[in-house]
Parts: C-alpha cells; sequence; structure tokens
C-alpha cells in the first residue's frame, strides 16, 4: 500500500470544483503523475500528483480539510 503524501501545507480539495466529480473514486486506476486532489495556498491551488502506479483505494482526508507537508492524503495499491 502507498500513500500519497502532501507536498505542502494547505487546503486539501478532492475535486476541481464544488459540484465537479472527485480527482478519483476507490477501485479507479492510477497512473504515475495523476492528479488525485489540490491544495490551496494563499489563492494558489498546487496539484497533488500520483508518485506511484496503483488502484487508488481512498482519500484520508476529507474536502476542504487544511492539512500539513508531508500528510497522508490518499491510499494507493499496488
Amino acid at each position: 500500500m502507498a500513500q500519497v503524501l502532501s507536498p505542502v501545507p494547505g487546503t486539501f480539495y478532492t475535486q476541481a470544483a464544488p459540484g465537479e466529480p472527485l480527482y478519483k473514486q476507490p477501485g479507479d486506476a492510477v497512473a504515475q503523475g495523476d492528479t488525485i486532489g489540490l491544495i490551496e495556498v494563499m489563492k494558489t491551488f498546487i496539484e497533488v500528483k500520483a508518485e506511484n502506479a496503483g488502484t487508488f483505494n481512498g482519500y484520508k482526508v476529507e474536502n476542504g480539510a487544511a492539512i500539513n507537508a508531508g500528510e497522508p492524503l490518499a491510499e494507493l495499491e499496488d
């Protein structure tokens, strides 16, 4: 099981905008470099990308949650 970690502190979003679908659903295939979420830092949005390929297992934090650098955001199964 691999974790996707936050590269920076900020606010984590699981979708591009309210009403939009989640970036990933449990069971989705994930390729290296796929965007799995966004982090907002001072009105700037940073894409969170998967470092490994695998199957998306789920988000570890809620949409709109305040997060710290290094915090697990999602899990992937190999």
